[in-house]
């Protein structure tokens, strides 16, 4: 049985992913269920060697771009972000 598509969140930077054109990409060309297309294609990360303080950043900004204000931008990247698969068990340096 596959994998419900509509709880997925991206591993790297939290993006929902409801939509198979929303999901990344393996070397193979085959669907990667834990990165979105953003972050993960043709199984390589689209921001090889970002830390992840520059991607809570990164995360940070682009939130605020959406209209979220920087402080809920920054609480929510800072409490999510380091959760995820690609970034467990690093520590942002504060």
């Amino acid at each position: 049985m596959m994998k419900s598509m509509h709880n997925s969140i991206c591993q790297s930077c939290v993006m929902p992913m409801y939509h198979l054109a929303d999901f990344g990409t393996n070397k193979d060309g085959t669907v990667n269920r834990e990165y979105c297309h953003h972050c993960y294609l043709n199984g390589n990360f689209n921001d090889q060697g970002i830390t992840l303080e520059q991607k809570i950043e990164k995360n940070i900004s682009l939130a605020e771009k959406m209209g979220m204000p920087r402080e809920e931008a920054t609480i929510l990247a800072h409490s999510t972000l380091p959760t995820l698969k690609r970034w467990k068990g690093l520590k942002p340096i504060e």
